[in-house]
């Protein structure tokens, strides 16, 4: 069975353990539990990949996420799976 909740995000994470890698976060917009932050991350030193995201985000009454979207974008890259700009 695969890992699931934290288990599932630690085991993604120690996959990169050794990765170089750098992450600017800001919110967008936030109304009552939900929230759109605007993400930057860049790999390697140096450079080698990066990306944008949007993250449209919904929080429990407890403050911990309970819905999670992502919207990813990559510089450079075509805009669809096929390849096709």
């Amino acid at each position: 069975m695969a890992d699931v909740g934290h288990d599932a995000i630690k085991a993604f994470w120690a996959d990169d353990a050794d990765e170089v890698f750098s992450a600017e976060a800001a919110p967008v917009a936030v109304d009552g539990d939900v929230a759109v932050v605007r993400v930057e991350v860049r790999y390697g030193e140096p450079l080698r990949q990066e990306y944008r995201d949007l993250w449209l985000l919904r929080f429990a009454p407890d403050g911990r996420v309970a819905e999670f979207e992502e919207w990813a974008y990559w510089p450079g890259k075509p805009y669809s799976a096929t390849g096709e700009s």
